[in-house]
């Protein structure tokens, strides 16, 4: 079961960095949906290509750090980051799906928008998944 939760996430992990380099070197395949956007379809940010990249960065990091976590990759983990890494990434990735009540989150009052769409069905229960994932793995690793 360990190494099935591993292998998702970072799948997962490394699929999202890639998008994001990809959005971050000019691509528009699905930048329209992936940008929270008020009721008038106005676009809340304008990331560039190093928002982009650090986004990427970060993300890519989380997978890397879940191969060290669980041995799959041997390397020596600074302790206060072996023994709180999973908690930050489930913390991080369970508020991300509750949201900031708005714009993003299960909770959002702005629904009726392509982003508000796809949040719903995909991005916050995305998540969520991630949060719960790194909860078991931190319980079974």
């Amino acid at each position: 079961m360990k190494i099935l939760i591993v292998s998702i996430l970072f799948i997962v992990f490394f699929f999202l960095a890639v998008i994001h380099v990809y959005w971050g070197l000019g691509g528009k395949l699905g930048v329209n949906a992936a940008i929270p956007t008020n009721k008038n379809k106005e676009k809340l940010m304008s990331p560039g290509l190093f928002e982009c990249f650090i986004v990427a960065s970060v993300l890519f990091g989380f997978g890397i750090f879940i191969l060290i976590k669980t041995q799959i990759i041997l390397f020596h983990l600074p302790g206060w980051l072996a023994n709180y890494g999973l908690a930050v990434i489930a913390t991080l990735f369970l508020a991300r799906s509750i949201g900031e009540f708005k714009y993003v989150g299960f909770f959002k009052k702005v629904n009726t928008t392509k982003f508000a769409e796809m949040d719903t069905k995909y991005y916050s229960p995305l998540c969520l998944l991630i949060s719960a994932s790194a909860i078991i793995l931190e319980l079974i690793a």
